[in-house]
């Protein structure tokens, strides 16, 4: 079982299903009226698709934890422990959302999340897994692991107070500048699933604002998640044995940064431009900096990354 500490980087769950709108979906958040706290079990828990995954796991985790049970309906664990997330959840009157995935029905958010086995359960707060476990458990193990959460939930807003959202009928603070229509367009493309429209909305913008961050993190996203369509991680894995196949070396890349391992995407690509010259360093240094492209200015991992693709070039 992993802890709060396991997972250092904000918004990892990001990177795992749309990493280039990350940073837009936290605004999309903050522009979102308050719906106010939910009751009772079945305002808790929610089925949840490839196309409702950012609104009903990621932004709703903005705001209270979501407990993500991935099931499918061939795996006798699955049909023991299920019921028993709804009941616990059920019975914390909607302080968290339980969020169920037919990881059948939705291959995609498995397969960017690593699943090895059903059932697997990740408790999701702040857009990013904090802890989860794969074991069928029983019910008193279930609500302690949830209590377990429920505390640190409450330290970490212990520690960041301007992070706890209003309670029911505090009054919310002034709505910002409107949104940029492209960037709305992106947004509501990117939840409908339909990647070639966002990035056709994110060019607009760049077009109009070359330097908007937004737009540029959305765009190199959605590139991100369009490249790796369809794409078996097995077979990457089995062409990564040539060590001549530039191109399976770039798409596992891109799979560690959709699986949220930014730092190990960004080292493999700079291990590619260190013992490669000509077209192939100059491919695999273009990538790389797709890659930056995806993550805000001041994420820590791009100094870094930065001065290593330096040092590998000169």
């Amino acid at each position: 079982m992993k802890s709060m500490a396991d997972f250092s980087r904000p918004g990892s769950l990001y990177g795992a299903i749309d990493l280039g709108a990350r940073k837009q979906a936290l605004e999309a958040q903050a522009r979102r009226e308050a719906a106010g706290p939910q009751t009772g079990a079945a305002a808790s828990i929610v089925d949840v698709t490839e196309e409702t995954f950012t609104t009903d796991v990621i932004d709703r985790s903005m705001r209270l934890p979501v407990v993500l049970d991935l099931w499918s309906p061939r795996a006798p664990g699955s049909a023991q422990l299920s019921p028993v997330l709804e009941k616990v959840v059920g019975d914390l009157g909607g302080r968290v959302v339980l969020a169920k995935v037919n990881v059948d029905a939705s291959p995609q958010i498995a397969q960017a999340l690593r699943v090895q086995a059903v059932p697997t359960v990740l408790a999701i707060f702040q857009g990013q897994a904090v802890t989860g476990f794969q074991q069928v458990l029983p019910e008193q193990e279930v609500r302690r692991w949830l209590d377990e959460l429920m505390s640190a939930v409450e330290q970490f807003y212990q520690a960041n107070p301007d992070a706890r959202p209003p309670a029911a009928g505090e009054e919310e603070a002034p709505a910002g500048p409107p949104i940029d229509p492209d960037l709305a367009a992106a947004e509501q493309a990117i939840e409908s699933g339909n990647m070639d429209a966002a990035a056709e909305a994110y060019e607009r913008l760049l077009a109009r604002s070359p330097g908007n961050e937004d737009a540029k993190m959305g765009l190199a996203g959605v590139s991100l998640i369009k490249r790796t369509e369809g794409v078996d991680p097995a077979d990457v894995q089995r062409r990564l044995q040539d060590p001549a196949d530039l191109d399976a070396q770039l798409l596992a890349a891109d799979l560690e940064m959709l699986s949220g391992s930014v730092d190990e995407a960004f080292n493999r690509v700079i291990a590619v431009v260190k013992r490669t010259s000509g077209d192939e360093r100059d491919k695999a240094r273009r990538h790389l900096l797709g890659l930056f492209d995806a993550l805000p200015a001041e994420d820590p991992s791009l100094a870094k990354a930065r001065r290593a693709l330096a040092s590998a070039l000169f």
